[in-house]
């Protein structure tokens, strides 16, 4: 993904929603959401790397955005970052796993963030050149792109603004699905300085990117209550054209 938004309410009867966009190359082939047939995963999957870049059991949901750092090109034999999610949602001691990354294990893969609900708790794990932490993520709305949670670019400020709004609705899905089709860019002046460039930087700067190679190739929803997660996507081709219908499943219940 490269824009999540997010409402967080451990003590809540719905205590997760999220809404997110995966920017990637139209060209990149992969799966769309759908139920895994060798694993408890229900979510999208890569066909290059053979990771996901967010994805839910029946106790866990992940996600994924990379972190970007322009002036500093990962290396070549860097092992793909959708394995992360995979592992975050089917590992057995998910704390453990998640301090052996920040401790160093995290070193090996390209900068990313990476965001892990489990239970009663939700984790992002942020990794760039710099900087690598772990932390709890507070009760209350956040969102995250290609820098640490909660920097405040100009998508990410009005996609949760969006959703601040979308939640005193009847159905908060609604504004989400439009506030996420948002084509405007950014203004010159609200820009980040990721060392993209700045036209790259401002085709980058909406929440919906269209493009004819690169651009958002698919919105999704998550909705986690005490008894259910919900995920429903809509996936888009070049252009920003809609491809197929919505489709929208809900993880089995817990073993």
């Amino acid at each position: 993904m490269c824009l999540i938004v997010f409402d967080w309410q451990p003590q809540a009867a719905t205590k997760l929603r999220l809404a997110a966009n995966r920017d990637e190359f139209h060209a990149r082939p992969s799966e769309a959401l759908h139920r895994w047939p060798d694993s408890d995963l229900t979510g999208g999957r890569d066909l290059v790397g053979g990771g996901t870049w967010l994805a839910a059991t029946p106790t866990r949901v992940a996600a994924l955005t990379n972190v970007r750092e322009g002036r500093s090109p990962p290396p070549a034999t860097a092992p793909s970052r959708g394995q992360l999610v995979r592992q975050a949602l089917e590992v057995d001691d998910l704390a453990t796993w998640l301090d052996t990354l920040a401790s160093g294990g995290a070193k090996a893969y390209a900068g990313f963030n990476l965001l892990v609900m489990s239970e009663m708790r939700l984790w992002t794990l942020h990794h760039s050149r710099h900087d690598t932490r772990r932390q709890l993520v507070s009760p209350g709305l956040h969102g995250l792109s290609n820098a640490s949670l909660d920097t405040p670019w100009p998508k990410v400020v009005q996609a949760r603004n969006a959703l601040r709004q979308a939640l005193t609705t009847p159905d908060w899905r609604v504004g989400m699905r439009s506030a996420l089709a948002d084509t405007r860019q950014a203004p010159p002046a609200e820009l980040p300085h990721t060392g993209v460039g700045r036209d790259l930087e401002r085709v980058l700067s909406s929440a919906f990117i269209v493009g004819q190679d690169y651009g958002t190739r698919a919105t999704t929803l998550v909705t986690v209550s005490a008894t259910a997660t919900t995920l429903e996507e809509q996936r888009f081709a070049a252009n920003g054209i809609p491809a197929g219908d919505v489709t929208r499943l809900t993880t089995p219940p817990t073993r």
